[in-house]
């Protein structure tokens, strides 16, 4: 298979005459198909029906501690609930603080609080002149909407093969007072599957920032997600390394169930240091009295400890790993040789991260949805949507029924090689 790259003009006209052709047969199909999101499968939804039968009106819903979770109380979580997610993180219960559903919702919650009262004593964000945040890119496109919606200025950091430039992140943090935060997903990160290095994680935690109300956003959400069972990365602890490192408030972890049990109806929490959960629970009992514990009691029973997760996570996997596999054997064999493309293969989370020519991202995202394939915004992994490349999309292919996945994986690489075709043509 020769590359696009290298042929002549009157080579790449007739590759796209074909490709132009069969394009318009799959126009012609009226096709709907979907991996613009990391949604969970219905398949993997129904492998965690039976959490609705752990509980009904014959149940105990007593906590160990005592506490009735049909009342009111126990505003950091119940105590089963709290060593469940410090399990599932690696930390300690005495760290964590279980909300509601979403971890979304927590870490709005605590940019907003940043903005209202400070943090811890400093300045509240919305008295200053300006307030920065690091955003690792490619990266997640709800967490920039979150500090775009309250005005922050976000700077890319570029991302390595080991986690975001740290060379980089070290000069900034330490020189700019007005740098707040840092948004990271450190395992199997979202877009690109990458999981931070020991050495990563040890130089965030020895940060030096300019500013006292710096903290490192520490979106945990694919800690438990893995597509192999004796091929999985490892995360160090980043709560025991801020302590190590002398920096123990530095650092907000969260985490949730929502891909673990149910969308929309899992518990979230986040996990930090004793003053910060201190700071925290004083503005939260003004807010509300306590989340669902029912819910709480409810994920403990059915999953009972961290081993009953990680059992049920390897039945998702049985159910994912087949559909990453298939989009990335299909890259390979009808991209792999063209040069007009390249991707990373995951070990776990939810999304694999396809780099085009540059310049061509867009162009494959309009022509996939003309086709029936709807993907995630070309620009969307970057903060205010623009990729300065616009080289970068983000597949999804939980979703999809694995006969509509292998539909919608050909139309895009067919996308990618008109849109690449267009391209050299033009130059």
């Amino acid at each position: 298979m020769q590359s696009y790259q290298e042929m002549s003009k009157e080579e790449l006209y007739k590759v796209k005459e074909g490709l132009e052709k069969e394009y318009a047969k799959y126009k012609g199909m009226g096709l709907s198909l979907n991996m613009a999101r990391g949604k969970p499968a219905a398949t993997q939804l129904d492998l965690v029906m039976p959490m609705l039968d752990v509980l009904n009106s014959s149940s105990e819903l007593i906590a160990e501690d005592g506490t009735d979770c049909r009342n009111y109380g126990e505003l950091k979580g119940i105590p089963e609930a709290r060593k469940l997610i410090a399990d599932m993180v690696g930390s300690t219960p005495d760290h964590v603080f279980v909300y509601g559903n979403s971890s979304l919702n927590v870490m709005y919650d605590t940019v907003s609080r940043s903005f209202t009262h400070g943090v811890m004593g400093s300045t509240p964000w919305c008295k200053l002149d300006k307030v920065k945040f690091l955003c690792p890119v490619p990266g997640y496109d709800r967490h920039f909407g979150v500090t775009e919606f309250f005005g922050v200025e976000m700077v890319n950091v570029p991302m390595t093969s080991e986690g975001p430039d740290m060379d980089m992140v070290e000069r900034l943090v330490s020189s700019d007072d007005s740098i707040k935060g840092i948004w990271c997903v450190p395992k199997y990160s979202n877009p690109q599957g990458i999981t931070y290095s020991d050495e990563t994680v040890r130089r965030m935690a020895a940060l030096k920032p300019a500013a006292e109300d710096f903290r490192i956003y520490w979106d945990n959400a694919y800690v438990v997600h893995h597509l192999y069972e004796d091929e999985q990365d490892d995360l160090l602890d980043i709560i025991s390394e801020c302590e190590k490192a002398g920096n123990p408030d530095m650092v907000y972890e969260f985490c949730s169930t929502s891909k673990v049990s149910f969308p929309g109806s899992g518990i979230a929490a986040i996990v930090t240091s004793k003053a910060n959960l201190d700071f925290i629970e004083k503005q939260f009992t003004m807010q509300t009295i306590g989340h669902d514990k029912i819910n709480q009691l409810r994920h403990v029973r059915y999953f009972k400890n961290i081993d009953g997760i990680n059992a049920h996570m390897m039945k998702q996997a049985a159910i994912m790993r087949p559909k990453f596999e298939m989009v990335e054997r299909t890259l390979q064999d009808e991209l792999g040789e063209l040069g007009i493309g390249s991707w990373i293969s995951p070990k776990g989370g939810y999304f694999i991260c396809f780099n085009t020519l540059p310049g061509c991202a867009k162009s494959v995202v309009a022509k996939a949805k003309e086709a029936g394939v709807v993907l995630t915004p070309a620009g969307a992994p970057f903060p205010y949507g623009k990729d300065s490349e616009d080289s970068v999309i983000r597949i999804a292919p939980s979703f999809p029924t694995m006969e509509e996945l292998e539909t919608a994986t050909k139309i895009f690489v067919l996308c990618v090689k008109l849109a690449s075709v267009e391209k050299l043509l033009a130059e």
